[in-house]
Protein backbone atom coordinates (compact mmCIF):
# COMPACT_ATOMS: atom_id res chain seq x y z
CA UNK A 1 0.00 0.00 0.00
CA UNK A 2 2.97 2.39 0.70
CA UNK A 3 4.51 1.08 -2.52
CA UNK A 4 1.58 2.39 -4.60
CA UNK A 5 1.14 5.57 -2.78
CA UNK A 6 4.85 6.35 -3.56
CA UNK A 7 4.07 5.93 -7.36
CA UNK A 8 0.84 8.09 -7.35
CA UNK A 9 2.88 10.59 -5.38
CA UNK A 10 5.23 10.22 -7.95
CA UNK A 11 3.19 10.18 -11.04
CA UNK A 12 1.35 13.25 -9.68
CA UNK A 13 4.81 15.00 -9.13
CA UNK A 14 5.73 13.99 -12.64
CA UNK A 15 2.28 15.09 -14.10
CA UNK A 16 2.61 18.64 -12.27
CA UNK A 17 6.38 19.16 -13.52
CA UNK A 18 5.09 18.39 -17.34
CA UNK A 19 2.38 20.72 -16.53
CA UNK A 20 4.26 23.34 -15.62
CA UNK A 21 6.86 22.83 -17.99
CA UNK A 22 3.92 23.29 -20.91
CA UNK A 23 2.18 26.19 -19.49
CA UNK A 24 5.32 27.75 -19.44
CA UNK A 25 6.08 26.78 -22.99
CA UNK A 26 2.35 28.42 -23.83
CA UNK A 27 2.94 31.67 -22.17
CA UNK A 28 6.30 31.95 -23.74
CA UNK A 29 5.08 30.95 -27.39
CA UNK A 30 2.18 33.58 -26.55
CA UNK A 31 4.94 36.10 -25.60
CA UNK A 32 6.85 35.59 -28.97
CA UNK A 33 4.22 35.75 -31.01
CA UNK A 34 2.83 39.40 -29.58
CA UNK A 35 6.76 40.11 -29.78
CA UNK A 36 6.71 39.12 -33.38
CA UNK A 37 3.64 41.12 -33.99
CA UNK A 38 4.76 43.75 -31.94
CA UNK A 39 8.10 43.94 -34.49
CA UNK A 40 6.36 44.21 -37.56
CA UNK A 41 3.75 47.10 -36.81
CA UNK A 42 6.63 48.83 -35.78
CA UNK A 43 8.50 48.22 -39.16
CA UNK A 44 5.51 48.38 -40.74
CA UNK A 45 5.10 51.41 -39.05
CA UNK A 46 8.53 52.60 -39.90
CA UNK A 47 8.35 52.06 -43.80
CA UNK A 48 5.23 53.87 -43.85
CA UNK A 49 6.77 57.21 -42.41
CA UNK A 50 10.02 56.30 -44.41
CA UNK A 51 8.18 56.65 -47.51
CA UNK A 52 5.60 59.57 -46.74
CA UNK A 53 9.18 61.71 -46.04
CA UNK A 54 10.04 60.63 -48.99
CA UNK A 55 7.47 61.77 -50.50
CA UNK A 56 7.69 64.75 -48.65
CA UNK A 57 11.42 65.27 -49.78
CA UNK A 58 10.33 65.06 -53.36
CA UNK A 59 7.41 67.32 -53.37
CA UNK A 60 9.65 69.83 -51.33
CA UNK A 61 12.93 70.04 -53.43
CA UNK A 62 13.47 72.29 -56.52
CA UNK A 63 15.99 72.90 -58.94
CA UNK A 64 17.76 75.84 -59.94
CA UNK A 65 20.47 77.06 -62.26
CA UNK A 66 22.91 79.37 -61.10
CA UNK A 67 25.65 80.75 -63.28
CA UNK A 68 28.15 83.76 -63.55
CA UNK A 69 30.19 84.78 -60.99
CA UNK A 70 30.33 81.95 -58.34
CA UNK A 71 32.66 79.20 -58.21
CA UNK A 72 30.95 76.39 -59.65
CA UNK A 73 27.89 77.27 -61.12
CA UNK A 74 25.81 74.52 -62.60
CA UNK A 75 22.00 73.00 -61.39
CA UNK A 76 21.54 72.75 -57.88
CA UNK A 77 18.82 71.08 -55.91
CA UNK A 78 17.53 73.33 -52.73
CA UNK A 79 14.28 73.14 -50.71
CA UNK A 80 11.32 74.70 -50.85
CA UNK A 81 10.88 78.27 -49.90
CA UNK A 82 15.02 78.49 -50.67
CA UNK A 83 16.80 81.92 -50.68
CA UNK A 84 18.87 83.37 -53.47
CA UNK A 85 22.00 83.20 -51.06
CA UNK A 86 21.42 79.48 -50.42
CA UNK A 87 22.00 78.55 -53.82
CA UNK A 88 24.98 80.92 -53.72
CA UNK A 89 26.28 78.86 -50.84
CA UNK A 90 25.49 75.89 -52.56
CA UNK A 91 28.27 76.81 -55.52
CA UNK A 92 30.41 77.11 -53.64
CA UNK A 93 30.38 80.95 -53.06
CA UNK A 94 30.53 84.10 -55.02
CA UNK A 95 34.24 85.28 -57.12
CA UNK A 96 36.02 88.52 -56.00
CA UNK A 97 34.94 89.69 -59.22
CA UNK A 98 31.20 89.10 -58.15
CA UNK A 99 28.74 92.01 -58.01
CA UNK A 100 25.57 91.70 -56.05
CA UNK A 101 24.76 94.99 -55.62
CA UNK A 102 21.29 95.09 -57.06
CA UNK A 103 20.64 91.40 -56.28
CA UNK A 104 18.31 90.72 -53.01
CA UNK A 105 19.66 87.48 -51.76
CA UNK A 106 17.01 87.20 -49.79
CA UNK A 107 14.46 86.52 -52.68
CA UNK A 108 12.75 83.00 -52.25
CA UNK A 109 13.33 80.63 -55.25
CA UNK A 110 10.97 78.99 -57.05
CA UNK A 111 11.44 75.86 -59.10
CA UNK A 112 13.47 76.19 -62.53
CA UNK A 113 14.63 79.77 -61.82
CA UNK A 114 17.81 80.98 -63.08
CA UNK A 115 20.07 83.27 -61.29
CA UNK A 116 23.06 84.75 -63.35
CA UNK A 117 25.82 86.93 -60.86
CA UNK A 118 27.51 89.44 -62.98
CA UNK A 119 30.51 91.02 -62.65
CA UNK A 120 31.74 94.11 -61.25
CA UNK A 121 33.54 95.23 -64.72
CA UNK A 122 29.96 94.24 -66.39
CA UNK A 123 27.87 96.36 -63.94
CA UNK A 124 29.91 99.14 -64.17
CA UNK A 125 30.13 99.09 -68.12
CA UNK A 126 26.23 99.13 -67.86
CA UNK A 127 26.09 101.92 -66.17
CA UNK A 128 28.36 103.46 -68.03
CA UNK A 129 25.91 102.65 -71.27
CA UNK A 130 22.86 103.61 -69.08
CA UNK A 131 24.29 107.16 -68.22
CA UNK A 132 25.84 107.59 -72.06
CA UNK A 133 21.92 106.70 -73.36
CA UNK A 134 20.58 109.51 -70.60
CA UNK A 135 23.39 112.00 -71.88
CA UNK A 136 22.21 111.53 -75.63
CA UNK A 137 18.86 111.99 -74.70
CA UNK A 138 19.61 115.47 -72.82
CA UNK A 139 21.30 116.33 -75.71
CA UNK A 140 18.69 115.80 -78.19
CA UNK A 141 16.22 117.27 -76.07
CA UNK A 142 18.61 120.44 -75.70
CA UNK A 143 19.36 120.35 -79.28
CA UNK A 144 15.90 120.33 -80.02
CA UNK A 145 14.33 123.27 -78.10
CA UNK A 146 17.41 125.18 -79.41
CA UNK A 147 16.01 124.08 -83.08
CA UNK A 148 12.14 125.40 -82.05
CA UNK A 149 13.24 128.27 -80.50
CA UNK A 150 15.42 129.17 -84.25
CA UNK A 151 12.81 128.30 -85.81
CA UNK A 152 10.32 130.25 -84.03
CA UNK A 153 12.61 132.99 -83.81
CA UNK A 154 13.15 132.50 -88.31
CA UNK A 155 9.21 132.94 -88.44
CA UNK A 156 9.01 136.01 -86.00
CA UNK A 157 10.79 137.20 -88.80
CA UNK A 158 9.49 135.83 -92.04
CA UNK A 159 6.53 137.22 -90.43
CA UNK A 160 8.33 140.46 -89.99
CA UNK A 161 9.23 140.35 -93.69
CA UNK A 162 5.80 138.75 -95.15
CA UNK A 163 3.51 141.83 -93.53
CA UNK A 164 1.19 142.57 -96.45
CA UNK A 165 1.76 146.13 -98.42
CA UNK A 166 -2.21 147.19 -97.90
CA UNK A 167 -0.89 149.70 -100.31
CA UNK A 168 0.80 147.81 -103.43
CA UNK A 169 -1.01 144.02 -102.05
CA UNK A 170 -3.59 142.34 -104.82
CA UNK A 171 -7.08 141.56 -103.87
CA UNK A 172 -5.92 137.77 -103.58
CA UNK A 173 -2.92 139.08 -100.92
CA UNK A 174 -5.20 141.20 -99.26
CA UNK A 175 -8.15 138.14 -98.49
CA UNK A 176 -4.55 136.25 -96.99
CA UNK A 177 -5.35 138.24 -93.79
CA UNK A 178 -7.62 137.00 -91.20
CA UNK A 179 -11.36 138.41 -91.32
CA UNK A 180 -10.77 139.66 -94.56
CA UNK A 181 -13.11 138.52 -97.11
CA UNK A 182 -13.20 138.65 -101.38
CA UNK A 183 -16.08 142.12 -100.67
CA UNK A 184 -13.97 143.33 -98.25
CA UNK A 185 -10.63 143.03 -99.49
CA UNK A 186 -12.66 144.88 -102.82
CA UNK A 187 -13.27 147.41 -100.72
CA UNK A 188 -9.60 148.01 -99.71
CA UNK A 189 -8.15 148.21 -103.34
CA UNK A 190 -11.52 150.57 -104.13
CA UNK A 191 -10.34 152.82 -101.30
CA UNK A 192 -6.64 153.21 -102.87
CA UNK A 193 -7.88 154.08 -106.06
CA UNK A 194 -10.42 156.71 -104.60
CA UNK A 195 -8.26 157.98 -102.08
CA UNK A 196 -4.38 157.11 -103.20
CA UNK A 197 -2.69 155.12 -100.83
CA UNK A 198 -2.75 154.06 -96.92
CA UNK A 199 -0.58 157.21 -94.84
CA UNK A 200 -0.76 154.71 -91.76
CA UNK A 201 -1.89 151.36 -90.96
CA UNK A 202 -4.43 153.12 -88.77
CA UNK A 203 -6.12 154.23 -91.98
CA UNK A 204 -7.39 151.12 -93.01
CA UNK A 205 -9.91 151.81 -90.37
CA UNK A 206 -11.66 154.21 -92.81
CA UNK A 207 -12.55 151.57 -95.03
CA UNK A 208 -16.48 150.36 -95.17
CA UNK A 209 -16.51 147.28 -93.15
CA UNK A 210 -13.40 147.35 -91.14
CA UNK A 211 -13.85 148.37 -87.35
CA UNK A 212 -11.70 148.20 -84.46
CA UNK A 213 -11.76 145.05 -83.94
CA UNK A 214 -10.83 143.76 -87.36
CA UNK A 215 -8.23 145.99 -87.10
CA UNK A 216 -6.58 144.41 -83.97
CA UNK A 217 -6.60 141.18 -85.91
CA UNK A 218 -4.59 142.40 -88.82
CA UNK A 219 -2.61 145.07 -87.42
CA UNK A 220 0.75 143.43 -86.63
CA UNK A 221 0.47 141.31 -90.41
CA UNK A 222 0.19 144.52 -92.80
CA UNK A 223 2.34 147.56 -93.57
CA UNK A 224 2.67 150.46 -96.22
Amino acid sequence: MKKINKKIVVYIIIISVIALIIHEVAIKKENFIENITDINTIETSEENETKEQKKVDITNKIMVYITGEVKNPGIYELGENSRIKDVIEKAGGLKETADITDINLATILQDEDKITIPTKDKTMEEKQNTERIQSNKQSKTTEKSQNTTSISTNTTGKNQNTKVNINTATQTELETLPGIGPSTASKIVSYRKENGKFKSIEEIKKVNGIGESKYKKIKELIKV
